[in-house]
């Protein structure tokens, strides 16, 4: 059975409810919202709108004798409001991202600083994927203790590097020379087809694999794995809504393993634009005590991946879908600018 649409006066009492909690970090009262919000009614009838709206699920009572707080429920209906009317708030405007020569990482490493700086919050990006990369040169470089380092370098100067774990046997100079070997089969190659060659190579016996086929697989996984950037992580520490040191501390892991970021990451770059995922709706059982908002941002109308912050549900959710809305935006004309130092196709 459908829910009964709300009236206009439980829509306005939930969103003083909304905008007062946002501002205070404390449970609202009848009195507040009466006071500073809806001075043509008595708090007794507050409160009863309160109570009717607690029963549906849009606010609960942490204690007997508290105020009431908004729910996810109640924070979705604020967002889903907000879609109807123009976007607009008290936060500044992101400044003008500037397109750097030679290279786009730093544009990509420095959005996340930008978004966490003008929230508090923390500041995402998701890199464009790899398929289309040409590969310039892969190294490999003997760290010790059976590790290596992979440097792959692209044809645009775009370099990614990962530790590996190499067998204690194998001799830095034969590491080295793997890197050059891998380099001259596959430079000029796109990642696309070497990691079609890796998956099915045309001579299982080939040495390359017989050797090194635990390093060969490691580096299968490195040119698959599409970068994220996570920029003020340990903001999320300041914030009074996210007190619970197990929640915090899962809420910081998921952003160190990255792994099922990514995927809800691309998962949401099959949606244009604007995206918002408030406390339980996410799928990531460690962020469910915080909202994401997300956007995707494009080239020639491609689109390439998706930025955004991560807070705590309480937070101004108009001023945050404004700067993230804003800071997509300009890093879409950022990358026009820079085409040639892209890997995507032509």
């Amino acid at each position: 059975m459908a829910e009964s649409p709300l009236d206009d006066r439980s829509r306005q009492v939930l969103m003083a409810v909304i905008a007062e909690y946002v501002e205070s970090a404390e449970p609202v009262g009848s009195r507040s919202v009466a006071r500073r919000h809806m001075r043509g009614l008595s708090p007794a009838t507050i409160r009863n709108v309160m109570a009717d709206l607690e029963e549906m699920g849009y606010l609960s009572q942490p204690h007997t004798s508290a105020g009431r707080v908004p729910t996810d429920k109640a924070y979705r209906f604020y967002v889903d409001a907000l879609g109807r009317v123009p976007w607009g708030g008290t936060a500044a405007a992101p400044e003008p991202i500037a397109p750097l020569p030679g290279t786009v990482e730093a544009l990509m490493a420095g959005t996340p600083a930008q978004l966490s700086a003008g929230t508090q919050m923390t500041g995402i990006l998701l890199a464009p994927p790899l398929e289309h990369t040409v590969l310039s040169r892969l190294a490999l470089l003997p760290l010790g203790d059976g590790r290596a380092l992979a440097v792959v370098v692209t044809d645009t100067g775009w370099v990614t590097t990962q530790p590996l774990t190499a067998s204690d046997r194998m001799p830095p100079d034969d590491l080295r020379e793997l890197g050059r070997e891998l380099t001259r089969r596959y430079r000029g190659k796109t990642f696309q087809a070497i990691l079609d060659d890796m998956a099915a190579p045309a001579d299982p016996l080939d040495p390359l694999w017989t050797r090194s086929g635990s390093l060969v697989a490691q580096i299968h996984s490195l040119l698959r794995t599409r970068t994220l950037y996570v920029s003020g992580a340990l903001n999320m520490l300041d914030h009074p809504d996210l007190s619970d040191v197990a929640a915090v501390r899962g809420l910081l892991k998921a952003f160190e393993e990255k792994a099922r970021l990514v995927d809800l990451l691309s998962h949401m770059a099959q949606e244009r634009g604007i995206q918002v995922m408030i406390g339980g709706e996410n799928p990531v059982e460690e962020m469910r005590e915080c909202s994401l908002i997300a956007s995707t941002y494009t080239y020639r109308d491609q689109v390439l991946g998706v930025l955004g912050v991560v807070g705590p549900r309480r937070m101004p959710y108009s001023d945050v879908i404004s700067l993230v809305d804003e800071t997509a935006r300009l890093v879409s004309t950022s990358l026009s600018r820079v085409r040639r130092d892209l890997y995507l196709p032509s």
